[in-house]
């Protein structure tokens, strides 16, 4: 299986990445980044990853989205906070670098080629609203973006599905993760949190491995008979998946 990652240097992304490397049914990775990816990713030495560097993901090199549609998915985990950022800067971020990918794909032939449709996994948030009702930046705009990706019609041969985490942190099993992607305040303000959500409040908290492993999973196929993932639902899907006899 050949899969499309994005967003690989953020506390969901670089998970999936970390996930997608171990799966040995996925024979081929191409992530699409802004920039080289930096030393400090303590991703296990592969052979199937290709990195390819996007200086502007509203203007992909001519020849990118035929060789991405020979890709049997992608999990789309690039973002940014919408803290500081303006509508427009937000909305170009999540929904527009997000659709130009989608709409590529089409345009280079996507909705023509035979077989499995592409899988598209876009990492949403807890708290989107799709119906365009909320005045919350976030809820908006990832919203608006669950909505395009489920209006895609069947000829497009793209079936989305979307994950909405809650709360979620780097893993103390990768601390060059936290150190890195997150700062020195929120690293203290987590250890405070954690505890709290995991025992107060579950239905709030997504432990990072299950983040990971679920997108992953969604990328293969798994649940293809749903579309939309809230936080507790994939905690379910989770819990059951590592019960003995669901084990894939």
């Amino acid at each position: 299986m050949k899969l499309v990652l994005t967003g690989v240097t953020g506390a969901a992304g670089i998970q999936i990445f970390r996930q997608a490397v171990s799966d040995a049914a996925i024979t081929r990775i191409t992530v699409l980044s802004r920039r080289v990816l930096p030393s400090w990713m303590d991703i296990p030495e592969n052979d199937k990853t290709e990195v390819i560097i996007l200086n502007d993901f509203l203007n992909y090199p001519s020849d990118l989205p035929a060789r991405l549609v020979g890709h049997d998915a992608c999990v789309w985990a690039l973002g940014k906070s919408s803290v500081g950022l303006s509508d427009d800067e937000y909305t170009r971020i999540t929904y527009d670098y997000t659709m130009h990918f989608v709409n590529s794909l089409q345009e280079a032939g996507m909705k023509d080629k035979t077989g499995e449709p592409f899988r598209f996994v876009f990492i949403s948030g807890e708290g989107a609203d799709p119906s365009g009702k909320s005045n919350i930046k976030f809820a908006k705009i990832k919203g608006m973006t669950e909505k395009a990706l489920f209006d895609l019609p069947p000829s497009s041969n793209i079936k989305a599905s979307v994950m909405r985490p809650a709360y979620f942190f780097p893993s103390k099993d990768h601390p060059s993760d936290r150190e890195n992607i997150r700062s020195s305040t929120t690293r203290v303000i987590d250890c405070l949190m954690t505890p709290i959500m995991k025992t107060i409040l579950p239905s709030m908290y997504t432990p990072i491995e299950d983040l990971g492993l679920f997108a992953v999973e969604a990328a293969k196929g798994r649940w293809s008979d749903e579309n939309l993932f809230p936080n507790s639902k994939m905690r379910e899907l989770i819990k059951a998946s590592r019960t003995p006899e669901n084990r894939q």
